[in-house]
């Protein structure tokens, strides 16, 4: 999966219902949890520099199962987990590990290279999460840094802020005069909203911004949003209309600065070439603990597939 932002989705110059694309996401599983994958999607890899975002759905409402994902491998990205329900462990190999608890962030920053599990301990009644247990989304870092040395970070105490018809929580940046303490090498937003009432939120004009619904369609201004789906917002709005058609909604607001780099990516790999993600894929194969070292876990390491442009014996 690679592609840059297009310049023609840079500049929004009527702001008419065809300047948000509604993008549906797709079903995928990860064991055997069930997921919507809603970003990368059709002919839309990056909105700023955010890259990929699940949305974990248990199928089984009253018994949802757990996630199990074993030792694996990133590079050029940071991971963003937020959980709406249930408990997590994180396992990585700078030795970490962390249990993350509905309200907590956990960011992992892969740079070179680092490798990390994610166990489930225990989930609650799909029904106090609207049939989510959370979110895992993916910062494609930029230039900069995406070789740079991986880092962990665990942060509970996140700020509230005000907004026009709902609440929100500030996962990553700023809004208004609040900042969260995450730290992130790129110009970025994260906001878990909960609407109340139709909203208006403020946007910067020179961010782009997606819009996920997670239990209950959202209108964005003209567009409506169902849930697995996503709504790209272009450059140039300094405030966006929420509101669903009925009742309270939570949705995730994310934006940044587009990145302006050609971004490749490949399974759990975020580069720049082909080449850096054929080096990554044999330094995890060949079990490269320089690059990538052990986790403390007890779950299956998990193989990586070969890269399809590379022949049998390379």
């Amino acid at each position: 999966m690679s592609g840059p932002v297009e310049e023609t989705d840079r500049v929004a110059t009527d702001f008419g219902i065809s300047a948000i694309e509604v993008k549906e996401g797709r079903s995928t599983r990860i064991g055997q949890l069930g997921i919507l994958r809603v970003l990368p999607t059709k002919r839309r890899r990056t909105i700023g520099p955010w890259c990929f975002v699940d949305l974990m759905s248990p199928d089984d409402v009253e018994r949802p199962p757990l996630l199990e994902i074993g030792p694996h491998p990133h590079i050029g990205l940071a991971t963003v987990t937020w959980l709406f329900g249930g408990e997590v462990l994180h396992s990585d190999s700078l030795g970490t590990q962390q249990r993350i608890l509905p309200g907590e962030l956990n960011l992992m920053t892969a740079g070179h290279g680092i490798a990390h599990a994610e166990e489930g301990l225990h989930t609650e009644s799909a029904e106090h999460t609207g049939g989510v247990m959370g979110v895992q989304m993916w910062l494609a870092q930029p230039e900069g840094t995406r070789d740079g040395a991986s880092a962990f970070q665990h942060l509970k105490d996140l700020p509230d802020v005000e907004v026009e018809g709902g609440r929100a929580r500030l996962l990553i940046g700023e809004y208004g005069s609040m900042q969260s303490p995450a730290a992130f090498d790129h110009p970025a937003v994260g906001l878990d909203v909960g609407l109340e009432a139709p909203a208006l939120i403020g946007t910067r004009p020179d961010f782009e911004y997606g819009v996920a619904p997670i239990d209950r369609p959202i209108k964005v201004e003209d567009a409506i949003v169902e849930p697995g789906s996503i709504a790209v917002i272009p450059p140039g709005y300094e405030q966006l209309r929420l509101e669903t058609r009925r009742g309270n909604g939570r949705l995730m607001l994310l934006g940044g600065l587009p990145l302006d780099e050609e971004v490749k990516m490949w399974w759990n790999f975020v580069a720049r070439t082909e080449e850096e993600i054929s080096t990554a894929w044999r330094d995890w194969q060949t079990h490269n603990t320089d690059r990538f070292a052990s986790v403390p876990s007890g779950l299956a390491r998990i193989e990586a597939p070969r890269p399809p442009w590379l022949r049998t014996g390379d």
